[in-house]
């Protein structure tokens, strides 16, 4: 039974291209049960097929959609593994540099094979089917409902990822069984073998025994159908509004392989923008402690108009021992003074430290420590865990900082308590890809935290916080003013929120 899905797929459909590896299967063979419930999830596919196209330009704004979104996770240029890929749309639609669709119907990877020669497809179950290479991004659009055991088909998903990996997830919420099942009666919809119904906790449940950690849970499409003028309003604002957004149709999951192993020890470059900051210049040099193979401190001068830049040469001088970099910049804001010194880094974790230390220099070591462990791949400080010090912010300052972690934590689709730390810490290679796609969320940042934050949210980066504890100033002033950059956040938020869940809606 079943010769096309536990064969080499790529025999049955005649598609193998030169180099490219063989699929291997799970060494125990699927019990009977499960091959006659994939048998009959094939067959049907495969009858499907025929009329795919008439029922995809039906719902034509649905499947766009779905795309539209896919893209907005999974960067062009990525490996990419799409298990259920049908005839292969969404696979071509997301431009990868190697992609490879599986589908249980050997009809339906035939059709995708014709249709995308530049990519490859294979005939096999996800619940059997272990390609011996890793992929950037594996995807599951839509396969949820059909597939017959669930643990197999992540526990095979995760023998081909690497520690970068992100696995996608979308499915139907099961509030909208009854419409889909409405909507299948009045041939609005295909009439499909739906076998599950799994809610987005199951899911997460599922994926952490695959040995997966859950990044993000998002809702998405409140409107499937296309009405002219009504579809972005309801997909791109009120689908994003609680509690409006708990009615969607699908929920997304992007998950990460769980770190394993040794801690991968390297060096850490801290990067200090500074203007007028000649009293802590000194106390800077002192405090920070050797972290890792090797620290060194990068000072960034913002247009000091005092003896900041003289100070940072006497230490230079005075600790020839510390690795130490002066940059200077004349008055460009913090976030250009961070971007110049990342660039200039020598090492591989890069680190921020104001220089003000309101947070303290030796707590640099947990960031790295963070860091390097894999707990998170943007290790954020949060000033709002440990009791603050008195003079150290003001009560406005403190409510502005929880409303907006409120906001920011609902844009990211993960828990971020203090999105105004200037403290923070990630591997260079991160960092490169977040500043390859600044452009998408363009110039507002004069800080440099909601490039970060931003940045690592479209990548699907996992954000982790660190406690720290706030002091109140010993020198100078902040440079921070309470309304006037506190309406200079709220655009930023109403900006990622039209990046990041708006603009993907308008279809």
């Amino acid at each position: 039974m079943l010769p096309e899905v536990r064969a080499n797929p790529a025999r049955v459909l005649g598609l193998r291209a030169e180099g490219t590896a063989e699929a291997t299967v799970r060494a125990s063979a699927p019990c009977a049960a499960e091959q006659h419930e994939v048998q009959e999830i094939a067959e049907f596919f495969d009858e499907f097929a025929a009329v795919e196209e008439h029922w995809r330009q039906r719902n034509a704004s649905y499947h766009r959609l779905v795309e539209s979104f896919v893209r907005l996770l999974v960067p062009s240029g990525a490996t990419v593994l799409e298990i259920g890929s049908g005839r292969g749309d969404l696979l071509a639609a997301l431009r990868p540099a190697r992609g490879v669709g599986i589908d249980v119907s050997p009809h339906m990877a035939a059709a995708a094979a014709a249709r995308y020669q530049h990519l490859e497809f294979r005939c096999a179950a996800g619940e059997s089917f272990v390609a011996d290479e890793t992929f950037d991004y594996i995807v599951f659009s839509d396969l949820v409902p059909f597939a017959y055991d669930l643990i197999a088909v992540f526990q095979n998903a995760a023998r081909m990822s690497h520690s970068g990996t992100r696995i996608v997830v979308h499915s139907y919420s099961q509030l909208w069984r009854p419409v889909i099942r409405l909507a299948e009666i009045l041939r609005l919809k295909a009439r499909k073998p739906i076998r599950n119904w799994v809610s987005p906790g199951d899911i997460c449940n599922l994926l952490s025994l695959a040995d997966f950690e859950v990044v993000s849970v998002t809702q998405r499409i409140l409107l499937p159908k296309k009405l002219p003028l009504v579809n972005g309003f309801f997909n791109g604002l009120l689908a994003n509004l609680w509690p409006l957004k708990k009615l969607c149709l699908t929920y997304w999951i992007v998950a990460r392989p769980i770190p394993r192993g040794a801690r991968r020890e390297t060096g850490a470059s801290v990067i200090c923008p500074c203007r007028n900051e000649e009293a802590m210049i000194g106390r800077i040099v002192e405090e920070i402690p050797e972290i890792g193979a090797g620290t060194e401190i990068v000072f960034v001068d913002d247009g000091s108009t005092d003896g900041t830049r003289a100070e940072i040469i006497k230490q230079i001088k005075l600790h020839p021992e510390r690795d130490i970099t002066l940059l200077t910049q004349e008055s460009q804001g913090k976030a250009a003074a961070v971007r110049r010194g990342f660039a200039h880094a020598k090492h591989e974790a890069l680190m921020i430290l104001d220089a003000d230390l309101t947070v303290r220099a030796q707590d640099l070591t947990r960031f790295y420590d963070a860091l390097v462990a894999g707990r998170g791949e943007l290790i954020n400080g949060s000033r709002l865990v440990y009791g603050l010090e008195p003079e150290s912010m003001k009560f406005l300052n403190v409510l502005g900082n929880k409303i907006f972690s409120l906001i920011f934590s609902d844009l990211l689709g993960q828990p971020v308590k203090d999105t105004l730390c200037g403290t923070k810490a990630l591997l260079r290679r991160d960092w490169e890809r977040i500043d390859s796609g600044r452009s998408y969320f363009g110039e507002f940042d004069r800080w440099g935290d909601f490039d970060l934050l931003l940045g690592a949210a479209k990548l699907s980066l996992k954000i982790v916080d660190v406690p720290v504890r706030y002091g109140a100033r010993v020198r100078g002033e902040s440079k921070m003013t309470r309304f006037r950059h506190g309406w200079r956040v709220l655009k930023m938020a109403i900006f990622g929120f039209l990046q990041l869940k708006v603009r993907p809606a308008q279809i």
